[in-house]
C-alpha cells in the first residue's frame, strides 16, 4: 500500500473520530501494516491535519490537536525569564556536544591535543570570516571546521535565537503547533534552539525541517538534535534536506510552513548579489501559510548589518512586510542610503568546552559570550509589530527634514534602533522614524543624564520614543545627523 493511500486513509478516520489509536488505522487499510510503519508513513501529516499522536504503550493515541496561537502561561513566563538572566547552553547539551567530539576524533573531549586543533580551527574561522570580497570563504567542508563552530559560535547563536523565539511567543506570533524550516542549518543550531525553548513550555509542539549543504554539517546535526529532541516529546525532527540554497528545489520543501529561518547564512552564500538572494528567500515564501513568519538574522558587524538591511528593503519591495523591528510611524517606506542597525542582549554563560580552549596563553580569543545581532521578521499579510502611527498635524520632525532645522532644537518621533553604541563619557543610539535617508543618532552625555530623558538608555530596542527639545547638529565627518539630548529634552515612551 502507498503512503499516499495510508494518509487518505487517516484522513477519513480523523474526520470520523475525534480520538482513535493509530492501530485501529489497519481496519482501513488493505496491507499488512506494523503501527510503527503506519506511524512512519503518516507522521509527517500530522501537523497539516491538526492531529496529534501520543505514545501509548506501543501505540499511538490520535487526538484533535489545540488550534490557536500560544499564550504563555505565568510558570512559562517564569521558566523562561529565569533562564534569560543567566542563558547557556544546558549540561545535557553541552555533553551531546562533547560526546560527538569524541566520537568525530577518537579522543576524550578535553584531550590537549584535540583542544590545541579547535583553537586553530576557531582562529582561521574567525580569519576567514573577516576577510572581504572574494578572498572571503566561509565552508564546513572539513570536520575541524564543523567542531571549531560547536565550539566558538554555536553556544552564543543557540541563545540568540531563543531570545527571538520567545519575544515572538510572547507577541503572539507562534502558533500552539508550529511547522518549521530551518534553512542552512549547520550542525543544527536552531533545531536546538526551538526544542530548549519548547522544553520551557507546556503542551505546544513543533516539527522541524533543515536543508544543509555540507556533509561534515549534515554528520553532526544527526548525531546532536534526534538526540536532543527526543529528550522530551514536544519536538519532532525530520531527516534534513541536502541541498545548496542556491540551487533548492522548493518542491521538496513542505506547504504551510509557519515559519522560515535563516540564522547567520544569507551573508555567508558566496557569489549572490542581494537582488539573487532576495529571489532565494522571495521563491521558499511560496511555502509559508499566510499567516507565518520568516526570520532573517546576520551578524552585528557595519558589513554584515548593512548588508541584512539591504536585503530586508529588497525583500519588502517584492512583496514581504516587514513587521519587526522597523517601525513605518509616519506611514512611508524607508530607504536609507545605508542603515546600521542592531540587538544587543546580555551575555551568555560559556560551555565547559569553551572554558577548557581558553586555558591557554591568551583566552580571550577563545572565549565568546556577547550576543549582538542585526535581524528581521517578515511576513505576506502586513501585519507590523508598531501599530502607532504620528498623528496629523502632530508638532514633529520628521528625520527626513533635519537639514532645515540644524542648530535648532526640535521634538521628534523615533524607534531606537541600536544598543548604546558611546564610549563611556556619552551614549550614542541609531534611531529611526522610516523616512530619513542619512544615518541619525541620539548622543547624551553622562553628565546632561536626568530623569527626564534617561528613559533613552532604559528601552528596549525597537521602542518608539518621543524626544522633546533636542538640539540638531550634522556631523560633516560621518554625513548624519546627531540629535544631541541635554538637560532640558525629555524623552517619553510612545509604543514597545
Amino acid at each position: 500500500m502507498t503512503e499516499k493511500e495510508v494518509i487518505s486513509a487517516l484522513k477519513y478516520v480523523s474526520r470520523m473520530k475525534t480520538e482513535f489509536m493509530l492501530s485501529e488505522m489497519r481496519n482501513y487499510i488493505k496491507s499488512e501494516m506494523s503501527v510503527q510503519d503506519i506511524y512512519r508513513a503518516v507522521h509527517a501529516s500530522f501537523m497539516d491535519l491538526g492531529l496529534d499522536a501520543i505514545p501509548a504503550e506501543g501505540d499511538f493515541r490520535v487526538v484533535r490537536a489545540p488550534k490557536g496561537n500560544i499564550e504563555l502561561t505565568g510558570p512559562e513566563k517564569e521558566k523562561n525569564e529565569m533562564f534569560f538572566q543567566s542563558p547557556g547552553v544546558s549540561r545535557k547539551l553541552e555533553r551531546l556536544v562533547e560526546q560527538y567530539l569524541e566520537k568525530k576524533t577518537g579522543k576524550s573531549w578535553d584531550d590537549p591535543i584535540l583542544m590545541e586543533r579547535i583553537r586553530r580551527a576557531v582562529l582561521s574561522q574567525k580569519a576567514d570570516y573577516w576577510k572581504e570580497g572574494k578572498s572571503r570563504k566561509i565552508t564546513y567542508d572539513k570536520g575541524y571546521d564543523v567542531v571549531g563552530y560547536l565550539a566558538y559560535q554555536f553556544p552564543v547563536y543557540f541563545v540568540q535565537f531563543q531570545h527571538i523565539l520567545y519575544r515572538m511567543a510572547k507577541e503572539g506570533l507562534l502558533k500552539t503547533r508550529m511547522k518549521i524550516l530551518d534553512v542552512g542549518s549547520g550542525p543544527g543550531t536552531v533545531p536546538l534552539a526551538v526544542t530548549d525553548l519548547y522544553n520551557r513550555l507546556d503542551n505546544h509542539m513543533a516539527s522541524i525541517y533543515s536543508v544543509e549543504m555540507f556533509d561534515e554539517n549534515l554528520e553532526a546535526y544527526r548525531f546532536i538534535v534526534p538526540q536532543y529532541a527526543a529528550i522530551k516529546s514536544r519536538i519532532s525532527v525530520e531527516e534534513p534536506i541536502k541541498a545548496d540554497i542556491k540551487k533548492l528545489d522548493i518542491n521538496l520543501i513542505p506547504d504551510k510552513l509557519d515559519l522560515i529561518v535563516f540564522s547567520n547564512v544569507l551573508n555567508e552564500i558566496k557569489g549572490m548579489d542581494v537582488e539573487q538572494k532576495a529571489d532565494v528567500v522571495k521563491k521558499l515564501s511560496e511555502k509559508l501559510a499566510p499567516d507565518g513568519n520568516i526570520i532573517i538574522i546576520e551578524p552585528a558587524d557595519k558589513v554584515n548589518s548593512t548588508q541584512a538591511r539591504k536585503l530586508i528593503l529588497a525583500l519588502k519591495g517584492v512583496g514581504l512586510s516587514i513587521y519587526s523591528p522597523c517601525s513605518f510611524i509616519w506611514g512611508s517606506g524607508c530607504n536609507p542610503t545605508e542603515c546600521w542597525s542592531f540587538e544587543q542582549q546580555g551575555d551568555i554563560m560559556p560551555t565547559r568546552l569553551m572554558k577548557k580552549l581558553a586555558e591557554c596563553d591568551e583566552p580571550y580569543r577563545y572565549i565568546n559570550t556577547d550576543i549582538k545581532y542585526t535581524y528581521a521578521i517578515l511576513r505576506k499579510d502586513k501585519l507590523t509589530k508598531i501599530k502607532f502611527r504620528v498623528p496629523p498635524k502632530a508638532k514633529f520632525a520628521r528625520l527626513s527634514k533635519l537639514e532645515i532645522h540644524k542648530g535648532k532644537r526640535i521634538n521628534v518621533i523615533c524607534s531606537l534602533m541600536s544598543g548604546d553604541l558611546g564610549d563611556g563619557k556619552y551614549s550614542l543610539y541609531k534611531i529611526c522614524d522610516g523616512t530619513s535617508v542619512k544615518p541619525v543618532y541620539a548622543v547624551i552625555p553622562l553628565s546632561s543624564l536626568t530623569l527626564e530623558n534617561k528613559l533613552l538608555r532604559e528601552t528596549k530596542y525597537g521602542s518608539v520614543l518621543a524626544i522633546e527639545n533636542v538640539l540638531v547638529k550634522y556631523n560633516e565627518a560621518n554625513d548624519s545627523y546627531n540629535l544631541l539630548v541635554g538637560k532640558g529634552t525629555v524623552v517619553s515612551l510612545v509604543e514597545e
